[in-house]
């Protein structure tokens, strides 16, 4: 039964939580890592790119998390030929058989829809890349004119096949930027495979119910807004993102080793944003009362391991953004190091 549409108090969203928990694992083994961060991007109405080999359930992982939540589902196939107007939707040319008379209509595309899976999103051109993440930026579609608006609540979970990288169009750094987290998909142990085949086997389909609509998650995102972050714990984020910018001298001499010697480019205020809003979320789930550092740990590699650009030398001493963020969290200590750094940031946050 899904819960009405009303304010809802912090002990129904953790009972919602263990609820869509429940049914999501009734269809999915394992992954519970996964399916948390999923959660806190909707919940934080953010978009969310994952990254796993073939067969790891992804489409089945989406699409039940869809009917948990009573929203929409539609699943877009990226290729090379893919069109801008295959995922937007088109204009069509109408006549009316009485009167003869011909006028545009639009036809609205697969992107209408409360959640989107776009699979293998790096194996489309740049064009039609550019026309989904203008509809995850501004929720809305222009044609003719036009202004369409997309339904609400709206979220964008990409997929990327990490080992064939041959007839692929990688995602420029600046539009790896709009998703929220970057989730890595991993195989499942070797307890949660025979559960797998075991499932597989007796072929007993499992009955999914809806536990949450669109205005519920909308009453959610709201109340997520509103776990309390203490000042210290603001630094902290921004202490994060601000030592992996090496490529500003006023940056690079305060960076950490690990930084300094890994890193070309580091993240951007969008990752300061988004590394509050799902700690923010995190903690709503979890049942905390405020935001910690702790939480801010918690999300340091979804928010930032697909903003952080690695170096040659990363590659050549096999190096990835993971070691890195363990690297930078190790490196920064959760308060300001000087009195110096701390007014600067008192500043910051005061403007």
């Amino acid at each position: 039964m899904s819960e009405p549409a009303q304010d809802m108090t912090p002990d129904q969203v953790r009972q919602i939580h263990q609820n869509l928990r429940e049914q999501i694992g009734k269809v999915i083994v394992g992954q519970d890592e996964v399916i948390e961060q999923i959660l806190i991007c909707v919940f934080c109405r953010g978009h969310g790119l994952l990254v796993g080999v073939p067969g790891l359930a992804k489409t089945l992982l989406i699409s039940t998390i869809a009917r948990t939540l009573s929203l929409d589902f539609s699943r877009i196939q990226f290729t090379p030929d893919l069109m801008p107007s295959d995922i937007t939707g088109t204009e069509v040319i109408e006549e009316d058989k009485s009167t003869g008379q011909r006028s545009l209509r639009f036809v609205r595309g697969p992107i209408f829809s409360n959640v989107v899976l776009a699979d293998e999103i790096n194996r489309t051109p740049p064009k039609t890349q550019a026309a989904l993440l203008e509809s995850m930026q501004e929720r809305q579609v222009m044609v003719g004119g036009v202004r369409h608006e997309l339904p609400h609540p709206f979220f964008v979970l990409a997929t990327q096949n990490p080992l064939e990288q041959e007839g692929t169009y990688p995602l420029p750094e600046a539009q790896l930027d709009r998703f929220m987290y970057q989730v890595l998909i991993r195989y499942p142990s070797a307890d949660e495979e025979l559960e797998v085949m075991r499932r597989i086997s007796t072929k007993d389909d499992q009955t999914i119910e809806a536990v949450l609509d669109g205005p519920g998650i909308e009453a959610i995102q709201t109340l997520v807004r509103h776990v309390p972050v203490a000042e210290h714990v603001m630094k902290y984020a921004l202490r994060l993102v601000r030592a992996t910018r090496v490529s500003e001298p006023e940056f690079k001499a305060a960076a950490p080793q690990v930084v300094q010697d890994y890193v070309s480019w580091g993240a951007g205020p969008r990752a300061s944003e988004n590394l509050i809003l799902s700690a923010q979320g995190w903690a709503l789930l979890a049942g905390e009362t405020h935001v910690t550092p702790e939480h801010i740990r918690k999300v340091a590699k979804p928010v930032l391991r697909h903003r952080i650009l690695t170096n040659f030398n990363a590659e050549a001493d096999q190096v990835g953004t993971d070691d890195i963020i363990e690297g930078l969290l190790e490196a920064v200590s959760i308060e300001a190091s000087d009195k110096r750094e701390s007014s600067q940031l008192d500043e910051a946050i005061r403007n």
